[in-house]
């Protein structure tokens, strides 16, 4: 039997408590660990189980160990999931044979001419256009104009000509020497033999040469240039990654803040079928039942708080007023406050007699004469009664103790109700608090008191 823990994503870790060989309770968290517990085994399945109702099924997929000998839980089991009424899913994923974009031919790429290269001519034309339209600046860029210019062709009034710009749309010509000259003398941008265009608002391309230019917009974008790189990598700006940080903060917080839910699991190939334990009560008297555990509780809480009294040594003996002879005091007794109660009734017999467990924190309500420090002082209190053949309570256990005690008693946190040895009766699952660490701990509800089966803390 382990413990799994369930969190609001749906994601579930198993904790191994106790393991069943030849009628024996080992713990599971260090049986047969070699290397890794038989309990955490890859391929164990566990069914989930909340007050004996199945809950889903936990398929042990790896084992964590932790190194820290003080840690709660040595070994923790991880893997899948499944919630009772979902469906396993049925598709497949398979690795494709060949990556996305490429063709399943062995043949080797071949170059093909095609739209392609009338597509590449198309921004040539489109520069060439756009050099020649640039309004004159002096009588170098005419004289270029006039000796690229073929004698035939009529010039216009701009110092260029029509036949000019169809014959550089269709064949680019190679720079020559003078013109490269006379452009730099008149502030053009031809360099070397590259041809450099200025951008304008139509065409936003940036500058090709060695010199430095503008980083585009996503510097992480592929692109080719000439050269080597004259530009590093641009920072990214602060503000993203700590706007990240302070959402990751902000969900771990969530997440160390919300409660796990925590449900015992079984993993039996051969062991009965899952049986409700929950006991329903009729209109009204779940809450009478309810206010005298809660009486009882009281009653139990008071003593524990009189006998650490009695213990105690004060430094000066406590001032108090004998009772007059012959009158009794009537004054009730204060009900102490309890916080974080929990009360459950489980049928755990299956015969309809229920089992009633109370677990809470107490405070005592301060009162004339009481020693000093006990009205401050937090108790824990687990109380386990039963109904007899009149309707009586009857108290099966009761433990009372506070964190200057629990080497004496231990702090009791009801867990669940699960069946661990498979006879069709289920026993109390309790987490454990003592001075030595936390731990489980099983009992079994008899006729007169609760049966200690496995102690996680003092198992062999």
């Amino acid at each position: 039997m382990g413990l799994l823990q369930l969190n609001s994503s749906g994601k579930a870790t198993l904790i191994p408590i106790v393991i069943r060989i030849d009628g024996r309770f080992y713990d599971a968290s260090v049986y047969k660990a070699d290397p890794v517990p038989m309990a955490l085994e890859s391929g164990t399945v566990y069914e989930a189980e909340q007050a004996g109702d199945s809950q889903g099924l936990f398929t042990v997929a790896g084992a964590l160990h932790s190194k820290n000998p003080g840690s709660a839980n040595l070994w923790v089991g991880t893997g899948s999931y499944l919630p009772r009424g979902a469906e396993v899913a049925s598709t497949i994923h398979k690795a494709e044979n060949v990556p996305v974009g490429l063709d399943n031919s062995d043949e080797p790429p071949r170059l093909t001419r095609g739209d392609t290269s009338k597509a590449a001519a198309t921004p040539t034309s489109t520069a060439a256009s756009t050099s020649t339209t640039t309004p004159a600046t002096g009588s170098g860029t005419a004289g270029s104009a006039s000796q690229s210019s073929p004698p035939s062709a009529s010039t216009s009034p701009t110092g260029t000509s029509s036949g000019q710009e169809t014959n550089k749309g269709t064949s680019p010509r190679m720079p020559d020497k003078s013109a490269d000259a006379k452009g730099q003398a008149s502030g053009g941008t031809q360099k070397g033999s590259d041809q450099t265009i200025q951008p304008t608002s139509s065409s936003p391309t940036p500058v090709r040469d060695g010199s430095k230019a503008q980083a585009p917009e996503d510097y992480y974008r592929p692109a080719l240039r000439r050269g080597k790189p004259t530009e590093t990598a641009p920072e990214e700006p602060e503000t993203a990654p700590k706007a990240v940080k302070a959402e990751t903060a902000g969900k771990a917080n969530v997440a160390g803040g919300e409660t796990v839910q925590l449900v015992p699991a079984i993993s039996d190939a051969f062991g009965p079928d899952p049986k409700s334990y929950r006991f329903f009560w009729k209109t009204g008297e779940e809450q009478e039942r309810r206010d005298q555990m809660l009486a009882l509780a009281g009653n139990e809480v008071r003593a524990y708080a009189r006998a650490l009294v009695r213990n105690q040594i004060p430094a000066k003996p406590l001032a108090t007023k004998a009772p007059i002879a012959g009158r009794k005091s009537g004054a009730k007794p204060e009900q102490p406050v309890f916080e974080k109660l929990q009360f459950q009734t489980y049928d755990v017999w299956m015969n309809n007699q229920p089992v009633l467990v109370l677990t809470a924190e107490a405070h005592l309500v301060p009162a004339p004469g009481m020693a000093m420090g006990t009205a401050e002082q937090t108790f824990s209190i687990a109380l386990v009664a039963k109904t007899d053949i009149y309707g009586n309570l009857h108290k099966l256990y009761s433990g009372v103790t506070d964190k200057f005690h629990l080497d004496v008693t231990p702090r009791l946190e009801l867990i669940d109700v699960v069946d661990v040895d498979g006879d069709g009766r289920g026993e109390l699952l309790f987490r454990e608090t003592t001075d030595a660490g936390s731990g489980y701990v099983i009992y079994r509800a008899t006729a007169d008191k609760l049966w200690k089966m496995f102690d996680n803390l003092n198992a062999e």
